[in-house]
């Protein structure tokens, strides 16, 4: 959820930063070249100016006008339509086109100075060009400059409450999809009971919104979800259980027919006996397998050796592997502690050995080592174990966890099992907040490797 925030909050942010300084500097790009220019913006202002000014002359001469420049705090000259000076200072520059043209105020710059010309202004019948001069400043900042002198604080304060805008914003849209991740990755985990917390009906924020009506979609799935898993569980335990009665009676009618069968029937009695104790294992493993599903994670383990456990089964395996023609050994760097119960890390262990005595090549050994490493600062208890067998596709790593699944090449008649055992063994480390996971071996075989947290 973190990672997913911030992520969106960063692409938000910057995405708004770079829009306000690109408007910004679009804004200064079109920046006016200096103060004088401001008169493009006041042409009417000096055209009733210049109008003014030749009032002034007419009632005055050029004393009458000198008069109103001075009035004004203006320097400024005045000359017929044609361009002949009337009133003209010397620190007035002579425009380049003075005599009448179509066009009817013009700023230009002559020897350093910025000078306004209002030409054809008609009074009592008369045509005048009226000249202004406005000092010229030539100047001195750059466009750098500028952006920092329009920039601040202007910028810096839209940055900051775009940036606040931008998280609220960004908070309202990754809260649900944090939730329905995290919802989902609990799903997938095989917690069902996994939910997305729905936002308060009477909330006019979140009345029909997309993501609530995804979070509705979702926690239906979920729902809908945990009833079909959990009518499964049910028909597998309640059919495992149905089976033992006629199994028990299938078992007396055995052993009365051994009573009266002769001696060539023995042999078809002794398989039907073969053949009834495989399917009491399966129904005894079925009824273990769902009897872990409906159990969640106990909280009052105790204290429990590995090394003692793993040396209680090897005994047992080392005479089932006498059968392949192969070998069992044990290695034990430290002492290991964890926190479990005895029993169901007893099946997991002694079917994951068992496991790969089924499997390994015969003349071979199967390996078992339990060791104490570190990982994160934290104590962490392993338990390998292997064998060298024709090992697992990377493609069906995960899948040999499921019941009842078999990788295609092991499906042979000399290898019995029913793809129970190692179901059983990922559940039962499950329970234990462990982890379970295989990998091949260099040389072929694979390794099954238990983690658990270390006492």
């Amino acid at each position: 959820m973190r990672g997913l925030f911030f992520k969106i909050f960063i692409i938000f942010w910057i995405a708004q930063s770079l829009i306000f300084v690109i408007s910004t500097a679009l804004i200064v790009r079109h920046h006016f070249e200096g103060p004088e220019q401001m008169f493009d913006l006041a042409d009417s202002s000096l055209l009733l100016e210049s109008r003014a000014a030749v009032a002034a002359y007419e009632q005055g001469g050029c004393a009458g006008f000198n008069a109103w420049s001075l009035r004004q705090e203006r320097t400024a000259a005045l000359a017929t339509g044609s361009g002949e000076k009337l009133c003209w200072s010397q620190s007035v520059a002579v425009p380049a086109n003075l005599a009448h043209a179509p066009q009817r105020i013009l700023g230009q710059l002559v020897d350093g100075q910025y000078l306004w010309t209002v030409q054809n202004v008609v009074q009592a019948g008369h045509g005048y060009t009226y000249v202004l001069r406005r000092p010229y400043v030539p100047r001195q900042r750059s466009l750098y400059q500028d952006l920092l002198h329009f920039s601040f604080p202007q910028l810096p304060v839209a940055i900051v409450v775009g940036g606040l805008t931008t998280f609220a914003l960004v908070l309202l849209f990754t809260r649900p999809v944090a939730q329905l991740r995290s919802a989902a990755r609990s799903l997938s985990k095989g917690n069902l009971n996994a939910r997305v917390h729905l936002p308060e009906a009477g909330s006019p924020l979140f009345r029909g919104d997309a993501f609530a009506a995804l979070m509705r979609d979702f926690n239906h799935m979920a729902e809908r979800l945990e009833q079909l898993v959990g009518a499964q569980k049910l028909l597998l335990r309640d059919v495992s259980h149905e089976l033992r009665s006629p199994l028990a009676r299938l078992s007396v009618a055995l052993e009365l027919a051994r009573e009266d069968a002769g001696e060539p029937m023995r042999a078809h009695l002794d398989r039907i006996e073969r053949e009834a104790d495989r399917l009491n294992q399966l129904i005894g493993q079925l009824l273990t397998l769902s009897s872990m599903e409906a159990l969640e994670r106990q909280k009052h383990f105790a204290p429990l050796s590995l090394n003692q456990l793993v040396e209680k089964i090897i005994p047992d395996a080392e005479y089932e592997a006498q059968q392949r023609e192969c070998t069992v050994a044990f290695h034990a760097e430290a002492e290991c502690v964890v926190s479990g119960n005895e029993e169901l890390l007893y099946r997991a262990i002694e079917n994951i050995i068992r496991n790969a005595i089924r499997y390994t090549g015969s003349g071979t050994g199967v390996e078992v080592a339990l060791r104490r490493v570190q990982e994160g600062g934290a104590a962490k208890i392993e338990l390998e174990v292997s064998d060298r067998g024709p090992g697992i596709p990377e493609n069906e790593r995960e899948a040999i966890f499921r019941p009842f699944y078999r990788v295609d090449d092991a499906r042979s008649p000399h290898t019995g099992g029913f793809g129970v055992g190692l179901a059983i063994a990922e559940r039962a480390v499950r329970l234990h907040g462990g982890e379970l996971s295989v990998s091949n071996r260099a040389g072929g075989g694979a390794t099954l490797r238990m983690r658990f947290d270390a006492v």
